[in-house]
């Protein structure tokens, strides 16, 4: 069974990892960087401050903390150094001469399973919790996905590692979530009705129609901005 499992990954791999292109090679290097999405990352501290008192925002960033820390440190400093599973980018691997490199790009040695994968479900997970939008959800989720996918093209983590680090990103995710609501006593039900209300409202003319923006919509806005700007220096 595990033989089969192991063989079922690797040909998901190199199906994925094949299927590359000169675009595709400069999006996914862009797509798994950390720095690039810095400015999505910066508007989750914006929802916090215009959805919370000082100190709820101190508890859920403390909580988003502790769950990508705790997710990264399973998944690197426990699990990894017990399953010992090379990459099958890496050299010491045979399936690794199979692997299209980009920018010989290869990781470190193990990668079961991918804490890029983990920590972000982590981050997912924790959000749409917090904020229960499903705009939000949807691009959280896709955002998540295609990271965890660039791993794959990049040929740097096997399917079954991303699947694992997916569980475990979700785990601590909702747990970390769960218990920072032990210290939010002021909402029920909802967490908190500040996502609903727009911070301001366009007027389509053209249309007769008004649309409020919420804290949500400027998330989404900002990481699918980053997104076009992936696309657009990927085309060069």
């Amino acid at each position: 069974m595990i033989e089969y499992l192991n063989q079922l990954d690797a040909s998901i791999l190199l199906f994925f990892n094949g299927m590359h292109s000169p675009f595709f090679d400069k999006f996914m290097m862009l797509c798994t960087g950390k720095f690039i999405w810095i400015p999505m990352y910066a508007t989750i501290l914006f929802i916090l401050f215009k959805s919370f008192k000082p100190k709820l925002v101190l508890v859920y960033a403390i909580a988003l903390g502790v769950a990508i820390a705790l997710t990264d440190q399973t998944c690197a400093s426990i699990i990894r150094p017990v399953v010992e599973r090379l990459r099958p980018s890496n050299p010491g691997n045979p399936l690794s001469e199979y692997v299209h490199l980009v920018n010989g790009y290869r990781g470190g040695s193990y990668g079961f399973p991918s804490c890029h994968a983990a920590n972000s479900f982590a981050l997912a997970v924790f959000i749409v919790c917090l904020v229960r939008r499903w705009r939000l959800a949807i691009f959280i989720f896709g955002w998540a996905i295609l990271n965890s996918y660039s791993r794959l093209y990049l040929g740097v983590h096997y399917p079954g590692d991303l699947f694992v680090g997916a569980l475990v990103g979700s785990f601590f995710g909702y747990i970390c979530y769960r218990s920072a609501r032990l210290f939010n006593t002021e909402t029920k039900g909802s967490v908190s009705r500040n996502y609903r209300t727009p911070l301001f409202k366009l007027n389509l003319q053209p249309f007769q129609q008004t649309i409020g923006i919420t804290v949500g919509d400027i998330m989404i806005f900002t990481g699918t901005m980053t997104l076009f700007i992936i696309i657009a220096t990927s085309l060069f």
